[in-house]
């Protein structure tokens, strides 16, 4: 008799145990199995233990392939999670089979054993029937009319292996009860009404922690110029600005107007040859139609300027596309009134873009697709699924929980924003016209912007660092597994990973590629989707309380029209355009439960997953973590050195997933 020592364990899951009968099966490569064993039962009904036990056989099987797991209901199903199996041959061979999935039902799976394998190196037959099952779990979906394709599942009949665990899910639920428990407390007569005065909006703060918080400085500064163009750097949406060498026509601005805002003796067009003016411009907004005839919007530009002191401040604002006396540019010198108003609709209309296409769009939705693309398209060995499988967590739960509570038709964004499902499709299809892949690798975007040498821009330098420890990573596993670009070539189901991606995910989009001929194309494109995942999220999530906290800095609806003269506005105005008191709490509230991390989160590089079985991964996967930990420092010795810190892309900030 040969024996065949066994080592089988449930991972961290919570309710990952069963009462139901779990039996294990050992497959060599001649598909020569051992017997159908059962597995202790005192074991499969325990949280988060490890058991041993052996196997024997008649005949030695030699190495083995596979482990087949099966199981049989009692009278109630009792799902049952399986982290990984290990196998000790006769001959003191080691053989690792990770698994990290649910067994639901009367039902088998049959676990390959660790070592990644690209698909020209492996059976074919078995891939393909691996991958043939999955794509009839994971369909694509056109939830709406031009965004990019989602599951074709609900929140409730998500499959079970990307559904949030126990733990997350009591997370995500808790964190949404406390911002509807204060906002049932901010509930008083009149929740329709507006507020008297800017201060008032304190009153629904009065639930929140927010001393020594970013949030303090920005209720004190937030109406002064270098705090609002301090936020188009380092702010929720620091991805807007770009530099301006050539004014538009459609923004006739002349150095009359801003002449009091430049240095000494320049003029206008020198400081847009020396490249000290920038632009954020709007236009993604024109032809969206408002939420109603109490809720408006508009496409605002905005002209910034790089004065002596290193600030980016405002020179210049136009509430609208078309210039003319119905639109007149606003500027410093006017009245506070005006000027503060028109600083407001700038920012409401940066909330509804940052909201809706830099955060949903060009994070969450697109790291979905990938996820489907991933699952349709790559086997369980398949080197990038294993590297991926991290920063796909939870994602698909959580969109698939927006698009039921927060952008559906009775979501949370269409009762606190300017936009209703109608004008979030014509949005998100304006988004989609000039949604490339260039711009999701960091540095092209930085580039593309003009925005190298601006200073303070912490989002840039941080961003920098993070896209290359990612890179360096992502290199030195696709080098491990791919020892030519022909490899990548030939592997078929990466070509039909970003094949789907472009395709099916992103609507046959001509701006994505839909096939790779290069490692160093492999490790870019990959690199774009775990930073998208990881920094980009993190980056644009959760400074959400930080900055929407205080409602006059960033107004997620405004309910009088724009201005269209000068010198009419007065501060009864202005509470009459801003959020009433019903909006701005649950506008709060929401930004409090979006910018929340999970108790347990796991930040980038923190694999307790470990699908990777052989060497040189791991130690890619430790280089990765050093040089991380390397960055973490970096920016926690410049934030000591600042008033307001910038700490969403610091490493051990930013979860490895779109998971909230």
């Amino acid at each position: 008799m040969s024996i065949y020592k066994i080592s089988v364990s449930t991972g961290r899951q919570v309710c990952a145990e069963t009462t139901d009968s779990i039996y294990l099966m050992l497959l060599n490569s001649k598909n020569q199995s051992s017997k159908k064993t059962l597995v202790d039962q005192s074991f499969i009904s325990t949280f988060e233990k490890e058991i041993y036990f052996d196997i024997l056989v008649k005949k030695d099987l030699g190495d083995i392939v596979q482990v087949k797991l099966e199981k049989k209901n009692h009278l109630v199903n009792n799902p049952w999670f399986c982290k990984d199996i290990k196998v000790k041959t006769p001959s003191g061979k080691c053989f690792e089979f990770p698994c990290y999935c649910w067994l639901l039902n009367d039902n088998e799976v049959i676990i390959r054993e660790g070592t990644a394998r690209l698909p020209q190196d492996d059976t074919k037959k078995q891939r393909q029937y691996e991958l043939e099952s999955r794509q009839k779990i994971f369909r694509w979906n056109e939830w709406s009319p031009g965004f990019p394709e989602s599951i074709d599942a609900k929140m409730g009949e998500l499959p079970k292996d990307v559904q949030f665990d126990e733990e997350k899910d009591s997370d995500f639920k808790g964190n949404f009860f406390k911002a509807i428990q204060a906002l049932t407390i901010d509930k008083v007569d009149g929740g329709s009404d507006s507020w008297k005065d800017i201060s008032d909006f304190k009153k629904i703060l009065a639930h929140y922690d927010i001393k020594n918080t970013l949030l303090e400085n920005v209720m004190q500064d937030w109406n002064k110029d270098y705090m609002f163009g301090y936020q188009f750097l380092n702010g929720c949406n620091p991805v807007m600005i770009r530099k301006c060498m050539k004014l538009p026509d459609k923004f006739p601005v002349t150095h009359e107007m801003v002449k009091g805002c430049l240095k000494k003796g320049s003029t206008l067009q020198e400081e847009l040859q020396a490249g000290n003016i920038y632009i954020v411009d709007y236009e993604i907004l024109n032809g969206v139609p408002a939420a109603s005839s109490e809720r408006h919007l508009t496409a605002p530009i905005c002209l910034l300027y790089k004065n002596e002191l290193d600030q980016i401040v405002p020179i210049a604002i136009q509430l609208s596309q078309t210039p003319g006396e119905m639109s007149p540019i606003f500027l410093p010198r006017d009245n506070k009134y005006d000027w503060m108003l028109a600083k407001m609709w700038v920012r409401s209309s940066d909330f509804l873009v940052h909201q809706l296409v830099t955060h949903l769009l060009k994070t969450h939705l697109l790291s979905e697709v990938f996820e489907m693309a991933m699952y349709r398209q790559l086997s369980a060995v398949h080197p990038v699924y294993k590297l991926l499988m991290p920063h796909v967590r939870f994602t698909i739960a959580i969109n698939a929980a927006a698009r039921k509570m927060l952008i559906g038709e009775d979501g949370v964004f269409i009762k606190v924003s300017s936009i209703n499902g109608a004008g979030m499709g014509k949005l998100i299809q304006n988004a989609m016209k000039t949604l490339t892949y260039e711009s999701l690798c960091f540095p092209e975007d930085i580039k593309a912007r003009g925005m190298e040498d601006v200073p303070k821009y912490y989002y840039r330098d941080d961003g920098m660092m993070i896209w290359e420890a990612i890179h360096c990573f992502v290199s030195a596993v696709i080098k491990t597994y791919y020892h030519s670009d022909k490899a990548v070539q030939k592997d078929v189901e990466i070509q039909e990973f970003v094949k789907d991606v472009a395709c099916f995910g992103m609507n046959n989009s001509d701006n994505f590629p839909k096939s790779l001929s290069s490692r160093e194309q492999l490790v870019e494109y990959l690199t774009a989707v775990i930073f998208t995942a990881s920094a980009q999220h993190a980056a644009v999530n959760f400074g959400q309380f930080d900055w929407y906290g205080w409602i006059p800095n960033s107004p997620s609806t405004m309910r009088k029209p724009p201005p269209q003269q000068k010198g009419q506005v007065d501060l009864k105005y202005i509470m009459e355009s801003l959020p009433d008191r019903e909006c701005s709490s649950s506008a709060l509230g929401t930004v409090w439960a979006l910018s929340q991390t999970q108790k347990n989160e796991l930040y980038l590089g923190t694999y307790p997953d470990m699908y990777f079985t052989e060497k040189p991964a791991k130690e890619a996967i430790k280089t990765f973590q050093h040089n991380l930990d390397e960055v973490t420092n970096i920016i926690k010795s410049r934030n000591e050195k600042l008033t307001l810190g910038y700490c969403y892309l610091s490493p051990d900030k930013i979860p490895n997933s779109v998971a909230i």
